[in-house]
């Protein structure tokens, strides 16, 4: 078995090879359908952020205070944070080391912080910061507040990286915290609300990280503990009996992760902040149909099995491929798009992952589409085994 380890070297995508002709072949085993002009640098991973040079993680450049910082959910009823803690808070679980996204008015992280637990607080307003650190005083360094975005770590652009977004390398270096071996434990427990904004390119960017082995997933199996939109929580637990919320984002979640429907809250249990950390008042606050609706506290713990022989940070990037053109055409039968995916043996295939002719993509599980994926690639005496059409790389769904 395939096993990674803390600095796994930047993943081959697919983008990263170039050439002309009919059909190009790559080194990760695939081939384009058509001519295509030569393109670089537009992998996932493409990329280095560099950390500003005369910034440290307390420092905060004077334009920050210009720029103008999304509305935010936060927990503000001990009620909900005694919830939260005792759902994070396992038996059996030695892990006591939290990182909280966005704390705000840190009801959250008092309540951890008087259950034993060491936090580090990542707050990317800069209003809340003087009260964080009015929380750990006294508490012999178990408190960390770092004028950080989680969501924003490790930017997929260039140049320098400055405050609130930050390389996780730099945030985990000066924080002490050690890389564990993918079979070992859980380094440490991330627990938020995930952000309304760009809800989806979120998902797929923590997608990305997981699979690849990057930012925050270089240190092992991190385990998301989040409260979602209850829409989205739908989606990401979906599966062939509820086929049309049913998609490949599911696909690629389930894989990854044990996902656990901890809890669910109205939206009205949460306040709102504006930018410059004042309490939203009642009439600005959201539409009926999203306070009709809950957050769902989820968790998210990425398998031991997840990497195999067939499937590892270097060739993940065709197994996303592979869904999205099937979820493309969710309704199609299986077989037809082996024709179109692979120039392996359509019916072999099928006959190896014990599928039907007439089975269609919204039949099958997540970890029947592993199978399928993994079956591919380790058939034996084809140069080429997959195909793709290079439209889908950049597409979201």
């Amino acid at each position: 078995m395939w096993v990674p380890a803390a600095g796994v070297p930047r993943r081959l995508t697919l983008s990263a090879f170039c050439g002309a002709g009919h059909v190009c072949a790559l080194r990760c085993g695939a081939a384009r359908w058509k001519d295509v002009l030569a393109r670089t640098g537009r992998g996932l991973s493409d990329f280095h952020p560099q950390p500003s040079p005369s910034q440290g993680l307390g420092d905060s450049p004077s334009w920050l205070s210009r720029c103008r910082l999304e509305s935010r959910h936060y927990i503000t009823s001990p009620r909900l944070a005694e919830t939260v803690v005792r759902l994070l808070w396992g038996k059996h679980d030695a892990c006591r080391l939290f990182l909280e996204c966005n704390p705000g008015p840190g009801i959250l992280t008092q309540a951890l912080l008087e259950r034993g637990a060491r936090v580090i607080a990542l707050e990317s307003d800069r209003t809340f910061i003087p009260h964080l650190e009015s929380l750990g005083k006294n508490l012999g360094g178990k408190l960390d507040v770092v004028h950080c975005d989680f969501f924003k770590l490790d930017p997929r652009n260039h140049g320098v990286v400055k405050p609130p977004s930050l390389t996780s390398q730099v945030l985990f270096q000066n924080l002490g915290i050690e890389a564990l071996p993918w079979t070992k434990g859980i380094p440490l427990k991330v627990v938020g609300i995930f952000p309304t904004k760009n809800e989806r390119k979120t998902l797929w960017k923590l997608l990305h990280d997981i699979y690849s082995c990057t930012s925050i997933y270089r240190y092992g199996r991190v385990e998301l503990n989040l409260f979602v939109n209850e829409k989205e929580c739908k989606k990401l637990m979906a599966n062939p009996q509820n086929p049309h919320l049913y998609q490949a984002l599911s696909v690629l979640w389930q894989v990854a992760c044990e996902i656990e429907l901890l809890h669910m809250e109205p939206w009205s249990s949460f306040d709102i902040y504006t930018q410059n950390g004042q309490l939203e008042k009642p009439k600005c606050r959201e539409s009926l149909g999203e306070i009709q609706q809950k957050l769902c506290f989820i968790r998210l713990t990425p398998r031991r099995n997840l990497f195999t022989e067939n499937l590892t940070p270097v060739n993940y990037d065709v197994f996303f491929h592979m869904l999205k053109q099937c979820f493309m055409k969710r309704n199609a039968k299986l077989i037809d798009h082996l024709h179109s995916l692979s120039p392996v043996d359509a019916m072999d295939i099928l006959k190896q992952t014990r599928k039907k002719e007439k089975t269609k993509i919204t039949n099958m599980y997540p970890r029947d589409f592993k199978r399928l994926f993994e079956t591919i690639e380790c058939s034996k005496g084809y140069t080429c085994k997959w195909l793709y059409d290079d439209f889908m790389e950049d597409i979201v769904i």
